[in-house]
């Protein structure tokens, strides 16, 4: 993995859940099922994402500092509340 963001995203049951956002290295492969198997088994039960999306790019700052807020965006809008 080059690297990953995780977020909150809306969740019926527990107000949110965790979902992750993973930059793969070139030639890497890697399953949605891997990445949460490798987190289940280095992470608590609470930190683990139940999902994974794979993207060529994380939105960034000019800093470089990942823009957290452009990954939430589209699956808070329209929610009676926000993280």
């Amino acid at each position: 993995m080059l690297e990953c963001a995780v977020i909150g995203v809306p969740d019926d049951t527990w107000g949110e859940a965790v979902k992750a956002f993973v930059v793969l290295k070139p030639e890497m492969h890697a399953s949605e099922d891997d990445i949460i198997e490798v987190a289940r088994a280095n992470l608590a039960s609470y930190q683990k994402p139940r999902s994974v999306t794979f993207v060529a790019e994380l939105p960034k700052a000019p800093t470089g500092k990942i823009l957290k807020r452009k990954l939430r965006e589209p699956y808070w809008e329209g929610a009676d509340r926000q993280v």
